[in-house]
């Protein structure tokens, strides 16, 4: 048995692309999606492999993932953080889980790759 101290964990903000792939619930005609994601993890990376493996294990098909830091990175960064969002992150530190906050869905067609 080890007596290392426990690492501390974080709540990391991911912003993760998926595909289509079937049984992923995403509706029809949709070509993927973006989900902001809160995840706990001793680190960013810890944070974007559970996140990926749970997404996963819920036949989503991951394609990309963002990272914008931790809880404390942020707040260090000026970002307004509203208190939704943190108790959203407070639900994913407690439960040492990954909360799907946010779902936007993209369409055949969207123009999300060219510039405004």
């Amino acid at each position: 048995m080890s007596d290392k101290p426990k690492r501390p964990h974080h709540v990391y903000t991911l912003l993760v692309e998926v595909g289509r792939k079937p049984g992923d619930g995403l509706p029809d005609g949709s070509s993927g999606a973006a989900l902001m994601c809160y995840a706990s993890g001793v680190d960013e990376e810890e944070a974007v492999r559970e996140t990926v493996a749970i997404l996963k294990q819920a036949d989503m098909a991951v394609l990309e993932v963002s990272g914008y830091g931790s809880l404390e990175e942020r707040e260090e960064e000026g970002h307004d953080i509203a208190d939704d969002e943190r108790a959203l992150m407070a639900r994913a530190l407690d439960e040492n889980s990954v909360v799907v906050a946010q779902t936007t869905v993209f369409r055949e067609g969207d123009d999300r790759e060219a510039g405004a």
